[in-house]
């Protein structure tokens, strides 16, 4: 085994193998190579570092350019000098649209994914890990719980995840293997290392809910976020089920699914089941059409749509529209907007 590099703790080494196992469910194969998202940052930089160390051989790295900073070029550059020097394949991706100017943050996120996801699957990796961390962990929670989300969302960051490309070129899995460590360690290992990194001049932009949530709990020393991402993982392991639970009635209540769209009968059940259910439909059929715009995920406010449903009337909802007749819900492609 190589031994880590300058400045790597052998133990955290070790305990970064172990969190790989773990969110895998299963330890990495001998032949089994994992892709990371590098962003340049000091946790992304960690990640890479760690990954290095415990998988000699067995790694790849992307970056991704959103077309956003003249400055990402640059960093996706070191990342790839960084890279280089290690042995490391390493790819600089564009992303495949505009973003445009429209919730530019949802949008960024989901054509990050779908560059990544091509990348991912034509590189024969067995999983995707992303940085995301314990303090990434509480700031979610913390967003969605003030935005009044359900379980799903209260769940945060799932350790592991299952993506699909939006042109129906394939599935992977996305590991989250940080989500035990403080930004403060991961920060520490590539100083300590002296392993290169970029601080992100948005990481430090109030203008950001996200970095204004990050200011609170800095500044409020009982807001603790380990016990925040603990919650997190608490509602993530009842979420599990509950979707287990979903899928189940899914299948027992589906009617139809045809060119007229997917027909369930949902009208019965009580709202939070609904819930969960209209959410199974929304994604069904966006994953069935490829749709990826606009935006739409598990912490996504479903709840005027329910309304609607419940008075009779139609809906739409991450450009899916659903309609209600005598109990029956019915899911199909939102039509596209008459032009004036």
């Amino acid at each position: 085994m190589t031994a880590p590099g300058p400045g790597l703790d052998p133990a955290q080494v070790a305990r970064f193998r172990a969190d790989v196992t773990d969110t895998l469910g299963a330890p990495l194969a001998a032949d089994g190579v994992l892709a990371l998202a590098v962003s340049g940052g000091p946790d992304s930089m960690a990640m890479l570092a760690l990954s290095v160390a415990a998988f000699p051989a067995r790694v790849r790295a992307a970056t991704v350019d959103h077309g956003l900073r003249a400055a990402a070029a640059d960093e996706a550059a070191m990342v790839a000098r960084w890279c280089s020097s290690r042995g490391v394949p390493h790819h600089t991706l564009l992303l495949r649209e505009p973003i445009g100017t429209a919730a530019v943050q949802a949008t960024a996120r989901a054509l990050r994914y779908d560059a990544l996801a091509h990348w991912v699957v034509a590189s024969g990796a067995i999983a995707l890990a992303t940085a995301h961390h314990v303090d990434d962990q509480a700031e979610t929670l913390l967003m969605r719980a003030v935005r009044g989300t359900g379980p799903a969302g209260l769940a945060g960051v799932r350790s592991q995840r299952t993506h699909a490309r939006s042109d129906g070129g394939g599935r992977f899995t996305i590991i989250r293997p940080l989500l035990g460590w403080r930004r403060g360690e991961l920060r520490a290992i590539v100083t300590d290392g002296a392993i290169p990194f970029v601080d992100d001049p948005s990481n430090d932009d109030a203008h950001f809910e996200r970095v204004r949530v990050r200011h609170l709990l800095r500044d409020t020393p009982w807001l603790d976020p380990v016990g925040l991402a603990r919650t997190a993982a608490f509602v993530g392991e009842a979420q599990r089920t509950l979707d287990g639970i979903a899928q189940t009635l899914w299948h027992e209540r589906m009617l139809s699914d045809d060119a007229d769209g997917i027909g369930v009968r949902l009208g019965d059940l009580p709202r939070d089941l609904q819930r969960m259910l209209v959410r199974t439909g929304i994604a069904r059929v966006r994953d069935d059409h490829r749709i990826r715009r606009p935006a739409f995920d598990s912490a996504s406010n479903v709840e005027p749509l329910l309304e609607s449903l419940r008075a009779g009337v139609a809906g739409t909802k991450g450009g899916v529209m659903v309609t209600e007749h005598c109990g029956i819900w019915n899911f199909r492609p939102e039509p596209p907007r008459r032009s004036i």
